[in-house]
């Protein structure tokens, strides 16, 4: 069971402003270096490998060796998840008079289309999920989502495999299809197995490129019309 303690320790973790760049910088999949994060967080390398330390610690990220470099990433999505839901309560207005945003080109991109964790988010993201409620495809309420009996062989036809083609198993035991509320557009964008296979062929593809090494996402040509003739998905840039 979970202690009131753990809870408090987890927020403290997340609430620390570095901690909180930190975590924030991990949320599109890659793996960075504490160099590279300390740079993002406005600390020091050694500062920042001491955060990393403590979020390692509670199992927040996790540290992948590679020759002598040490990459750091989110450890697991429940993570991202849950830093979505912060991000989500965070930007919503309380009634509590406000300086106004002022947004700029890089807000705006991410509004547009961007990764949560290993899955499109942002307008890009909610459309595609759109698509799929309409074609039958997935079936989502505000907590789970279901691949239905044709879901497979639309995928399929688009390229997008989530079956292991020699045994005809899943890949992992990760659910296979998870609404996951998009903090932007207030609507689900589709997260799991599902999301994270679209999003992956789609880079593969060359369809999406990451913006400068942010979240943020650009749709190439090619990708401007594979959207629309595998999903019917327009009018996102």
């Amino acid at each position: 069971m979970v202690s009131t303690n753990q809870i408090a320790e987890i927020g403290m973790l997340v609430g620390e402003p570095a901690r909180a760049a930190i975590l924030g910088a991990l949320m599109d999949g890659r793996a960075l270096t504490a160099t590279e994060l300390s740079r993002i967080a406005g600390v020091t390398p050694q500062t920042a490998s001491s955060h990393l330390a403590r979020l390692t610690s509670a199992n927040l990220v996790e540290v992948q060796k590679q020759g002598r470099h040490r990459y750091h990433r989110l450890a697991r999505p429940e993570v991202a998840r849950m830093l979505e839901g912060i991000m989500q309560i965070a930007s919503t207005g309380d009634g509590t008079p406000r300086r106004k945003l002022v947004t700029g080109p890089r807000d705006v991109a991410m509004q547009q289309a961007r990764t949560c964790y290993d899955h499109f988010a942002g307008r890009l993201g909610v459309a595609i999920a759109d698509k799929l409620v309409e074609e039958g495809v997935v079936e989502l309420d505000s907590e789970s989502g279901l691949l239905t009996a044709d879901g497979a062989s639309f995928l399929e036809q688009r390229g997008i495999e989530l079956f292991d083609n020699a045994s005809g198993k899943r890949k992992s035991s990760r659910p296979v299809c998870r609404p996951c509320l998009d903090w932007s557009e207030r609507r689900p964008h589709i997260a799991g197995k599902l999301g994270a296979a679209i999003c992956t062929h789609y880079f593969e593809k060359g369809y999406v490129r990451r913006r400068n090494g942010t979240r943020a996402l650009e749709i190439t040509p090619p990708g401007t019309r594979a959207l629309r003739v595998m999903f019917g998905v327009s009018g996102i840039q």
